[in-house]
């Protein structure tokens, strides 16, 4: 492991905004933490929006500072991309921001029933070939179910068609109101989600939200020419949530394949200079 990767996760321990359980505090537990997050963290009873595969954190911090009466939690498993958010919450002293380094599949673990207003999954992994581990599927579904307030909204913002269209067949299959949805949310899309604003716990539009806040990895997409698309939708349901039926997977796989990846230094100065455009 490297020296910088060493010196993020001392820093880590003395962030007051980044909540890292052990295994053994989360695995078929209950972390002190859960129910208590509004005053224990925040200090107040706003209402609670998370941002699952936080990444940095940029996505959280901008929907944070965009709205003042929400709390954000992002949420990630990488101790050294947290630091990046982490960091830049205790600089700016920001009250209604903070992160959990956790597996999101111990997340109800960690959050009790109606904690949470909203969620938010941008740019997740689509987890080709594994279904198990997409975090739309019925068994993640089931957690968030555990803590989400009724009528709580979950939007799915993405490049992946692949992880678009799965979500798509899981909310047609199990019966779940879907209150958005896009293939092409800056082109041909555009002007039909606005014409249909989706109202979001700030009081505000999460349309607006969803064109005025761009993580790292959209900019690159979009830079490249990419469709960015967009889902959101309710996840009531009475039983258990079923899977989608078998569809035609293999012509989403495709359509991931055509894509550029770019690398470790790309990335890190996008993010960079999001941070860097923040300070000024």
């Amino acid at each position: 492991m490297g020296k910088d990767k060493l010196r993020k996760f001392r820093e880590n321990e003395g962030f007051r905004c980044l909540i890292q359980p052990r295994t053994e505090e989360v695995l078929g537990t209950d972390h002190a933490i859960k129910g208590h997050w509004g005053e224990q963290m925040f200090g107040n009873g706003n209402p609670i929006v998370l941002e699952l595969g936080c990444g940095k954190g940029e996505y959280t911090i901008a929907l944070a500072q965009r709205n003042p009466s929400c709390n954000y939690i992002g949420v990630d498993i990488k101790g050294a991309r947290l630091w990046k958010g982490a960091k830049y919450a205790e600089e700016h002293q920001l009250p209604n921001v903070a992160f959990l380094r956790t597996r999101i599949e111990f997340i109800s673990s960690l959050f009790a029933a109606d904690e949470v207003s909203e969620i938010w999954i941008t740019f997740a992994d689509p987890q080709i070939g594994r279904q198990k581990k997409r975090l739309t599927n019925p068994l993640f579904l089931e957690r968030y179910r555990t803590f989400l307030r009724k009528e709580g909204i979950v939007h799915l913002k993405t490049d992946s068609r692949l992880l678009h269209e799965y979500t798509m067949e899981m909310v047609s299959h199990n019966g779940l109101k879907l209150l958005a949805a896009g293939t092409d949310i800056y082109g041909e899309d555009r002007e039909r989600l606005y014409s249909s604003p989706i109202a979001s716990v700030s009081g505000k539009s999460a349309v607006d939200a969803l064109f005025e806040v761009q993580t790292f990895y959209e900019s690159h997409y979009l830079a490249e020419g990419l469709k960015i698309t967009y889902a959101a939708f309710n996840i009531d349901h009475e039983g258990p949530y079923r899977w989608p039926p078998m569809w035609d997977e293999e012509a989403w796989k495709a359509d991931e394949e055509r894509k550029t990846h770019f690398g470790r230094r790309d990335q890190q100065c996008c993010v960079d200079s999001f941070f860097s455009n923040e300070k000024k």
